[in-house]
This record gives structure tokens, C-alpha cells and sequence, in this order.
């Protein structure tokens, strides 16, 4: 039986990256807020920076949606119950807006979202309109029913891009260049919003302000309600009841989806989060999940935390789960020189050397045949590893037949630069953080 909630809905994308969608998603989420309006935030893809930013400026939980990695019915259930509650749904697009496969105008339009184009556009007037018109005719599917104009120095910019504009599509903000409001960035993305709290507060109110000045104050009115329906989602039998499954997370290890920390949670298990750079060590736990971050920046003190280390030595030599993803794999591996090209000595979990390589980098969806069951996710990174066992498998890319990232067992250690989306495959989760495949004693009762 399929249940049904409606919604105001729009999906901010653009011609490109860099164009200001996070910056104009967040201060439009914190605007419509200031209004006393509940606002729910997605992103499309596998980011991990983007969604801190927008969970604070919103208020409310954002989490990503993905037509491969996560499927249609995730991403239709998701939606649906956030437009149970909420005033208005904003859905920030990934690149341009139809790059990828799935892109972020099939997301759209599987969905029925409208689309406003966000463009960065100095040195263009009329030009950026007629590109504009180009996004909407490409495909007759796409809905494009506004823009906002980035980077908008006059009152006379403004009115050579409204007048140019296709009649169907109105120029929805122009907004003026503003220092304040940008949003800070370093190499993998945008700084992580629990290093910067205050100074985004000041920039999300200066965001808002900055929409408020360009009259975007009522651009809710411009849509009408979406209906988003989906089947009644199936209760999550305990497969995990009574597992404590411990989880790093700090300024080192926050590469982490809402989603697997809920799917944890409604399998049973107990969430017991630890910091590798505070904690003196491990709590008592079952099984660890080492997720992704950025250990480069904090490779002396990881390292200098010699007790943790100890500590993560002997849980691996007591052959207990230990799921260790990108970040994760550098903290495992016996060194990682890090981004001032020092050399520091992690916990030498597995033999191996992390090294980071500036702007370089691996990105893309992957799937991880596990001997448990083939799970889905993706790569981003910027380091290289080095002198590591031979891999078990390697990941497999949807759309080139290159092999992915390499991944490795050590004992109950398993290790690879994919980063894993646990609703793809609830079975194969269940067995590897419970160790049934290797035979290990169960973490407590399955019902």
C-alpha cells in the first residue's frame, strides 16, 4: 500500500560546479527559517561536507539521495516523509546539471521537482540567459521554472538577463557579489561545518539577509505542491540486537551517512561513537566502523595517541569486526605522510604507507563485491596508498569496466578507499559487522 504526502519542492542545479549552490541553498534554507518555516534539505550524490553545512543553516537532518547508490524507493520513502512535516523540501544538485548517470535532472524528474538554475554570471548578461533557455530545451522531461543570477553587479545586469530570458522562465534573485557569505573551502570540498560553527552562523544570517535584499523573501510562492508517494516502508528486523558497534567520529574520522547510522540503529544496535584524537581509548564494543575524513590534518595527534592505538591493536588481534573506509584505511595502515609531506606512524593494522598527492585525486560510484554481498558507495580522495597486501577484490565501477578501488581483509580487519552505503545491502552489513561470514560469535541475539 503505497502512502502519500505534498510538499512546495524545488531543485536548485546549475551549469556547472562552482556556480554557488550550496552557498544560495543554505542562506535560501536559513532565510525561509528566519520566517518560522520548516525546511528539509537533500543533496544529490555522496557528499559528505555539503550536508553538514545545510543541516545547520536548516535546522532540520539533510541527507543525500542518489538514484544508483541509494534507489529509486530510498530516495522516494525519504522524500516522502520529509513532506510529511515540513513546509517546504530544497534539493541542492551535484555538478552540472546533467552530468553523471543518473544525473541531477533525472533525479528531478523522477520526482517531479521543478528546477531553478543557479549561474555565477560575471561577464555575461544576455549570454547567460540564452544558455539558461539552452538547460530547459535540452530535454523536454526537465521542468526549469526559475533562475538565480550569481554574481549580479548592477541593476542593469539584472534587467539584460530578466529581459532575455525565455517568458516561461523568470529571474527568480539577482544577487550581488558578497565576501560574507562564502562559504570556506580546502582540498576535498568545503570545511566541515563542526570546525567553523560560529563564523557559519554569521554567514548563513548574512546569506539570508543577502537574499532578503534581493527580494527572494517570497520565491516560495513561485511553486505550487508536489505530491511525493511511496509503498509503506517495511520494518528492519533486529539483525543486530545486542551488538555494540563502536564508531569513530571527530574533526578526523566525520565522513558519515545519517542513513547508516540510522540503519544501525533500527537493526538493534547500539551506537557507541569514540574520538581516535581525544579518547585515551576504545570503549566497549563489538565492532568498529572506521569511516572517512581527514586524518592528514590530524596525523601527529593520531598518531601521538599511542593508548588508542594499543587499544585498536589488541580488538584486532581478538579477531572482533573492524569496517575501516578511506580515512579509515590511512588510520590502519602502518604510516601516513600527510599533506606538509611529514611521515607519521599510525596503528598498523595491515602493512601499507598512505601518502597524500595534492590536487590529485580518485572520485566516482563504486560497488564493493564483499565476500558478504556486493554493497554500494563511492570514492573520493587524494592520497595513494602503497605496499599494501594483495586485495581481495576490487570495486566495480557502473559505467567503465577499469577496476575500482582495491579492497582488503586482514583477520577481521576489512579495508578500501570506498566509502559504503549500508540501506544498499542490509544482509551483507548485518554479516560483516557481525562476522558471521568468518564465523565469529555472533554480537547478541538475533530475533
Amino acid at each position: 500500500m503505497s502512502e502519500s504526502a505534498s510538499c512546495p519542492a524545488l531543485f536548485l542545479a546549475a551549469p556547472a560546479s562552482g556556480q554557488g549552490k550550496t552557498t544560495i541553498t543554505a542562506a535560501l534554507a536559513r532565510m525561509l527559517c528566519r520566517q518560522g518555516k520548516v525546511v528539509r534539505v537533500f543533496k544529490t550524490g555522496p557528499d559528505y561536507l555539503d550536508p553538514q553545512i545545510l543541516e545547520q543553516a536548516s535546522g532540520q537532518p539533510v541527507e543525500q539521495i542518489d538514484l544508483w547508490m541509494a534507489g529509486e524507493a530510498w530516495c522516494r520513502q525519504r522524500l516522502r516523509d520529509a513532506a510529511q512535516g515540513a513546509d517546504l523540501i530544497l534539493v541542492e544538485g551535484a555538478m552540472g546539471m546533467f552530468d553523471g548517470e543518473p544525473s541531477s535532472a533525472d533525479l528531478a524528474v523522477r520526482f517531479g521537482l521543478p528546477m531553478v538554475v543557479v549561474m555565477d554570471v560575471r561577464g555575461m548578461a544576455q549570454t547567460a540567459a540564452a544558455l539558461v533557455g539552452g538547460l530547459a530545451a535540452y530535454r523536454d522531461d526537465v521542468q526549469v521554472a526559475g533562475m538565480i543570477a550569481n554574481h549580479c553587479g548592477t541593476q542593469r545586469h539584472r534587467q539584460l538577463i530578466a529581459d532575455a530570458l525565455p517568458p516561461s522562465i523568470p529571474l527568480l534573485a539577482s544577487l550581488a557579489r558578497s565576501d560574507a557569505v562564502v562559504l570556506p573551502q580546502r582540498h576535498l570540498g568545503l570545511v566541515q561545518a563542526s570546525e567553523i560553527a560560529t563564523e557559519l552562523e554569521q554567514r548563513f544570517e548574512a546569506g539570508a539577509d543577502w537574499l532578503q535584499d534581493a527580494g527572494a523573501d517570497s520565491i516560495v510562492e513561485h511553486f505550487e505542491p508536489v505530491e511525493f508517494t511511496a509503498p509503506a516502508e517495511a520494518s528492519v528486523a533486529p539483525w543486530l540486537g545486542g551488538c555494540v558497534i563502536g564508531v569513530a567520529r571527530d574533526d578526523a574520522f566525520s565522513f558519515i551517512y545519517a542513513a547508516n547510522l540510522r540503519l544501525l540503529r533500527e537493526m538493534g544496535a547500539q551506537v557507541r561513537f569514540f574520538s581516535p584524537l581525544e579518547d585515551p581509548g576504545l570503549p566497549d564494543v563489538d565492532a568498529i566502523w572506521l569511516p572517512g575524513g581527514y586524518p592528514e590534518l590530524h596525523a601527529r595527534r593520531l598518531s601521538g595517541n599511542t593508548t588508542m592505538i594499543r587499544d585498536l591493536r589488541d580488538f584486532h588481534a581478538s579477531d572482533r569486526p573492524i569496517l575501516a573506509e578511506c580515512g579509515g584505511l590511512l588510520y590502519c595502515l602502518e604510516s601516513l605522510t600527510d599533506l606538509n609531506q611529514e611521515c607519521h606512524p599510525m596503528a598498523g593494522l595491515m602493512t601499507g604507507h598512505g601518502a597524500m598527492r595534492g590536487k590529485r585525486g580518485c572520485q566516482g560510484m563504486q560497488s564493493a563485491p564483499l565476500p558478504e554481498g556486493e554493497i554500494r558507495g563511492h570514492a573520493h580522495h587524494r592520497s595513494r596508498s602503497s605496499g599494501t597486501p594483495a586485495p581481495i577484490a576490487h570495486g566495480r565501477r557502473p559505467h567503465h569496466p577499469a577496476p575500482g578501488e582495491a579492497i582488503y581483509r586482514k583477520g577481521s580487519l576489512t579495508a578500501t578507499y570506498l566509502h559504503l552505503f549500508f540501506p544498499s545491502n542490509l544482509s551483507a552489513i548485518v554479516s560483516l559487522l557481525r562476522g558471521n561470514a568468518r564465523g565469529l560469535p555472533a554480537c547478541g541475539e538475533v530475533a
